[in-house]
């Protein structure tokens, strides 16, 4: 295990529950509503969480609309 990257998703409420809404594929949008947080706060978090191997985007050619 990456502790290091574990110590990073837990010390955040909205990474830990950006990463608890990701149990089945959804949009930013979708994320956003699971957690009561804005898609733009969600992005930036799923594009951390990309650059770091946490999750992967699935259609990452899409401006909008991409699926996690």
């Amino acid at each position: 295990m990456d502790w290091e990257l574990y110590s990073f998703v837990i010390r955040s409420k909205l990474r830990k529950g950006i990463l608890a809404s990701l149990e089945i594929t959804k949009t930013p949008t979708q994320i956003g509503k699971d957690v009561d947080s804005s898609v733009s706060n969600v992005s930036r978090t799923l594009k951390e969480f990309t650059e770091k191997g946490v999750v992967e985007c699935l259609t990452p050619k899409q401006r909008m609309g991409r699926i996690y």
